[in-house]
Parts: C-alpha cells; structure tokens; sequence
C-alpha cells in the first residue's frame, strides 16, 4: 500500500523560506512522477512543481518559478520542495501526489492524473 506523508509546513513571514518533505512508502517503483500541489481558502488545487523518476526532470508552475525547487533523494524515497523567496499569496495546505507511468508528461502537473495523495501540510506566510 502506497503512502505519502508530507511535513515541513509552518508559519513564516513574507520573504522567508521553508523546506517541505514527502516521504513515500510501499511501491514506489510504479511512480512515474511526484509533484507538489496547493490549495488556498476559497480556490481550487493547483500543480506547484513536479519531479520525474530519478529526478532527471522537474517543472513548476510559473508563479513559483524561481522561488521553488522541487528535489528528490531516491535512497529516502522523499521529495523535497525548498520554498524560498515567500509571499502571502504562498498561503496553502500543501499536498505531495504521486502518479504512474500512463498519461501526460510530468510537466503537465494535472491533478486528475495523480492518483496517490499525502494529507497536506499547512504553510502560512504573514506580510
């Protein structure tokens, strides 16, 4: 049975960083891509970043890019996503996501591809 269990989430002021993990259990051979997804009050989820397998790809989305890095430590089967450069509008429950190898590009970040899920990390950014 696969889990994801995201930590790492907190409360920090704007311009400050925070460094979320998700440590992945159970079958991880069948995991094409990880990525990073978040939802503010009142929006819709969103893709944050993705990793491919091994790490040889990432993508994000374009109003974290730059701030963001997703990485990934294949020897802890955790994935890592360094939160830099932090803005109110960061403000989200965090979830990591894990998905196979039929579908779309890594770089398509669509949750409906996902089929794994972590149960989110809160992060709050004061200005």
């Amino acid at each position: 049975q696969v889990q994801l269990v995201e930590a790492g989430g907190g409360s920090v002021q704007a311009g400050g960083s925070l460094r979320l993990s998700c440590a992945a259990s159970g079958d991880t051979s069948r995991f094409a891509c990880m990525a990073w997804f978040r939802q503010a009050p009142g929006k819709a989820r969103e893709g944050v970043a993705a990793v491919s397998a091994g790490g040889h790809y990432t993508a994000y989305a374009d109003s974290v890019k730059g701030r963001f890095t997703i990485s990934q430590d294949s020897s802890k089967n955790t994935v890592y996503l360094q939160l830099d450069s932090l803005k109110s509008e960061d403000t989200a429950m965090y979830y990591c996501a894990a998905r196979g190898y039929s579908g779309s590009s890594c770089s398509k970040l669509w949750e409906y591809e996902y089929t794994y899920w972590g149960q989110g990390t809160q992060v709050t950014v004061s200005s």
